[in-house]
């Protein structure tokens, strides 16, 4: 297999960014996770602060990327991945950061065990595109990404059958037009988050197979 490390050449510059993107993806979705455990009201947006930070520090860092594009001449490893891949990492803490805000304003009672499993399931995912991305530098060994890929696409399934049994819940709970309307529009943004966090895999996955 050809290194990816030799594809970059001996300025790791790129691995840099994209790795400490990945991360701060992976910040926004432990900061979700402790937002719910901590919250007792959903009526106040003192508390996205950390989330806007967090993805602005996202927003620098593709900014970074797409600078250092335009100052390196040659780029072997093909700048449509570098781009593509930049792109679906920053949009899992900007999706993450409108979830919440969304959450903020939200009058009624949240089910909130459901919303913890998902945010569970949202963590997993981040993780394994944490770990996927920092394989690149390493030349991204087929095995280690595969591993990682099934993680993220077994988080996905099984946020997609939660994300069934909310939405049968609805149907059928104690909730009125308004409320049943709103929560699934939540539920629907939860699972956006993870779809998210696996489109930034498959944009790993397929560049390590274009490169194996």
């Amino acid at each position: 297999m050809l290194s990816l490390r030799k594809l970059f050449g001996k300025d790791e510059r790129f691995f840099d960014l994209l790795e400490a993107s990945a991360e701060e993806a992976l910040t926004s979705t432990k900061l979700f996770s402790s937002y719910l455990q901590r919250s007792v009201s959903y009526t106040s947006t003192s508390d996205l602060d950390d989330f806007i930070q967090s993805r602005r520090k996202d927003k620098h860092l593709t900014r970074q990327i797409t600078e250092e594009l335009c100052r390196t001449f040659v780029t072997p490893l093909e700048r449509e991945d570098i781009e593509a891949l930049s792109l679906a990492l920053y949009r899992i803490p900007k999706t993450v950061e409108k979830l919440v805000e969304r959450l903020s304003i939200f009058p009624g009672k949240l089910p909130r065990e459901a919303f913890l499993r998902q945010a569970e399931l949202l963590a997993q995912a981040a993780e394994a595109v944490a770990f996927m991305v920092k394989q690149l530098r390493k030349g991204a060994k087929m095995e280690g990404v595969q591993e990682a890929n099934d993680r993220l696409q077994f988080a996905e399934g099984e946020a997609d059958k939660v994300m069934l049994g909310l939405i049968r819940d609805l149907y059928v709970g104690p909730y009125d037009a308004k409320e049943t309307m709103i929560l699934q529009d939540l539920f629907e943004m939860t699972e956006k988050s993870i779809d998210r966090c696996r489109d930034a895999g498959n944009v790993v996955f397929q560049i390590v197979l274009k490169y194996s």
